[in-house]
């Protein structure tokens, strides 16, 4: 099949399109290369999905004519959107890459006739502080990011409602692995373990309880869809894992795979900041044949030799 996925040179996106030329499929790449975290991250990830066939295009979803690029597209996955929520990314910016940016997309693709599927990748933030029950609890987002991507899910369905456009909606749990973000904690705690700096951690955040989940786990569930699109269309899913630890734990686990304890430094409390992610999986297992397999020690192990490789090549991890 020919696949569009946004937001290419990220972390998810970098990672599912390698995947899906491995599959045999055709792959463009579509990314804006923002400056949110070092573009030199993006850069190397780029590279890398370009050595394996992707073809890439540096767009602007938002001002960017996408006309041409999308003709004859069976399956879009829509990955591209401003992230995090760290209070000095102001509203608008939310609002642009996450609301219009879909909006312009979604606009694009309704008028393709050979589009099968538009799978977009929403989050758990959706749930807000609690993300613990199935995908028919009330959302109840707590930060810019949930709001603003809640919204861009339900523009998207609204497109199924009423224009009978084949949509499908994801929500991932608490990603980690090779390519993660920069300012995401396991990045920056293994940096710091390595580099012998102090990591700075959130009041209360180690007693969290999370779905961490591998990124390789979040991929074999994405490339369910393309298999399973009938059962998919006009459906959420969540997609994680439901083996939860702590971040206490998880700082724990990277430690003893290092052999060399953090230096932990308390800072202020994060507003918004789940205190509990528990992923529901139970509708992906049952209709997607979903099973997550990569247990936290073993996908920390692969993350931890990827930064490695990444401070060599020069990449910097935000305190």
């Amino acid at each position: 099949m020919k696949i569009l996925v946004t937001g290419a040179a990220g972390f998810i996106g970098s990672n599912l399109c390698e995947v899906l030329i491995d599959e045999g499929h055709t792959v463009i790449g579509v990314d804006s290369i923002t400056d949110y975290y070092n573009p030199l991250q993006k850069e190397i990830n780029l590279q890398s999905i370009k050595n394996k066939g992707v073809y890439f295009f540096k767009k602007d979803l938002v001002i960017d004519d996408l006309s041409s690029i999308v003709s004859g597209v069976d399956v879009i996955f829509h990955l591209a959107a401003q992230p995090g929520i760290s209070a000095d990314v102001p509203f608008e910016l939310y609002e642009r890459n996450n609301i219009i940016a879909t909006h312009k997309l979604l606009d694009v693709a309704k008028k393709i006739p050979t589009l099968k599927l538009f799978v977009n990748i929403a989050t758990s933030s959706v749930y807000g502080l609690y993300a613990t029950g199935n995908e028919e609890c009330t959302p109840k987002p707590a930060s810019h990011y949930g709001v603003t991507k809640l919204a861009a899910e339900q523009l998207a369905l609204s497109y199924y409602y009423s224009q009978g456009m084949p949509v499908t909606s994801f929500r991932p749990f608490s990603v980690y692995g090779e390519r993660e973000r920069p300012e995401k904690m396991y990045p920056k705690l293994i940096s710091a373990i390595l580099e012998g700096r102090e990591m700075n951690i959130y009041e209360g955040s180690e007693k969290h309880i999370r779905s961490y989940t591998y990124i390789g786990d979040i991929i074999s569930g994405l490339l369910l869809s393309i298999n399973n699109i009938d059962k998919c269309v006009g459906q959420i899913f969540n997609l994680g894992t439901d083996e939860v630890i702590t971040t206490g734990e998880g700082i724990s686990i990277v430690e003893d795979l290092i052999g060399k304890k953090a230096i932990i430094k308390i800072v202020p409390k994060q507003q918004g900041d789940q205190m509990e992610t528990h992923a529901d999986i139970t509708k992906a297992r049952k209709i997607l044949g979903y099973s997550p397999s990569v247990s936290p020690i073993q996908g920390l192990k692969k993350e931890i030799e990827w930064v490695k490789e990444a401070l060599k090549n020069g990449i910097k991890f935000n305190q």
